[in-house]
């Protein structure tokens, strides 16, 4: 999730607590083995969110019995994280994806979780080509041209011209959108402050908040960028409060200062109530802010939160707390990459990177994962474009609106 095109990117580092998943990535290959690579923070904030998609994606090939069409299936979970950076920085994700592309055993790329990490793996999984699928980038342009786009935006992403990157989740398109919708429709906003990370992710999420709240008549006091390595947001949030705002929107993820503005916000007495994207959407925002400091906070998830689940994606959340305890929001989205690319594997019946690509691209009316029968569109975005809007409440997320963009 994170975004923004004049990338502002913590410098490289090297894997914490990954080399028994690097040694399984070399050059030589075997004829009886497939490899799923997964590339997330599994490092910093994120961790918490990103520990359920690991263990989703690896519930999936165990309902294979590990293995496909007479292959056994190895799953190779890597970090683009450092301890020192807490969260993914561009030379891990680059090398995850030389890594990936270098090991003939590899198959298909599952991530990254931050949308600014995707525009460095993309191109260099386009060239190869490889599979890429994403539970958690939602930013619009890795795969659409959108409204004040620099010109080669898709294009960049995709070098070779073809796409080989799709999603499992909903984009901003109806993050944004449906969140201003929610604030005018249910909180009664009239005027919102907007805040954002300067990344990708939070300048897209936040611009497409803006966008529509234009549209409904909601006024902008301002929207400005934060220096995320601040550590007294108090002054910033006292000129706020003298403002006066309905609604502190934040678009930006717990790792790039979310924590921080909730609890100062409080601090000074802005009783507003806060909005954040579902980059704070995991129980590690909870914990950086306090949920003391977050009884009046709103977050969106681009997508349909466990509690909400039902037919095939209860049944998914049984099988999980069975095995894993209590799921993050995104669990299920690492789930159903999984289940794309085994399914595509097993139509294939063959270790052939270029069919299996060709065949998840290609994907209609799939229906063998958790999130109900969907398809991707030509830009390799997912049919099915929904939104939970939840309210902290006694430190949980708890749901107070399913939105679909079919509606």
């Amino acid at each position: 999730m994170d975004r923004r095109r004049f990338l502002s990117v913590a410098g490289g580092g090297v894997v914490g607590g990954s080399l028994a998943s690097l040694a399984g990535c070399g050059s030589s290959s075997s004829a009886n083995v497939v490899k799923i690579l997964s590339s997330m923070p599994r490092t910093g904030s994120a961790k918490g969110q990103t520990d359920t998609i690991a263990n989703a994606i690896r519930m999936a090939v165990d309902e294979y019995g590990g293995e496909i069409a007479g292959m056994k299936i190895e799953y190779v979970d890597l970090d683009d994280a450092t301890a020192a950076a807490g969260k993914w920085t561009s030379d891990l994700e680059s090398g995850n994806a030389r890594k990936a592309v270098a090991d003939p055993d590899v198959i298909a790329y599952i991530g990254p979780y931050n949308s600014g990490a995707a525009t460095f793996s993309m191109p260099i999984l386009n060239k190869a080509p490889l599979l890429q699928v994403t539970p958690a980038n939602t930013w619009v342009g890795l795969t659409k041209k959108f409204e004040g786009a620099p010109d080669d935006i898709p294009g960049q992403f995709r070098p070779t011209g073809k796409i080989t990157f799709c999603r499992v989740c909903p984009t901003d398109e109806t993050q944004g959108p449906m969140g201003a919708d929610f604030a005018k429709d249910h909180l009664k906003v009239n005027k919102v402050y907007i805040l954002d990370d300067k990344e990708i992710y939070g300048q897209g999420v936040s611009g497409s908040f803006e966008a529509q709240c234009k549209r409904r008549g909601i006024e902008i006091l301002k929207h400005e960028g934060i220096n995320v390595q601040q550590q007294d947001f108090t002054p910033l949030m006292t000129s706020i409060k003298a403002m006066n705002p309905d609604l502190l929107y934040f678009g930006g993820t717990t790792g790039t200062a979310g924590g921080k503005i909730a609890k100062d916000m409080v601090k000074v007495g802005l009783a507003c109530p806060l909005m954040v994207p579902d980059g704070c959407y995991e129980k590690a925002f909870i914990a950086a802010a306090g949920a003391e400091n977050l009884t009046n906070c709103y977050a969106t998830m681009g997508g349909v939160d466990w509690p909400k689940l039902e037919g095939p994606g209860l049944e998914f959340i049984k099988k999980y707390q069975a095995k894993y305890g209590e799921p993050e929001s995104y669990s299920i989205y690492g789930y159903e990459a999984a289940k794309l690319v085994l399914e595509s594997l097993k139509k294939v019946g063959k270790k052939d990177r270029e069919a299996v690509l060709q065949t998840a691209i290609e994907t209609k009316d799939f229906d063998q994962g958790a999130l109900g029968k969907w398809s991707f569109d030509a830009d390799g975005d997912i049919s099915i474009q929904k939104l939970t809007i939840s309210r902290i409440i006694d430190g949980k997320f708890v749901p107070q609106a399913v939105l679909d963009k079919k509606q």
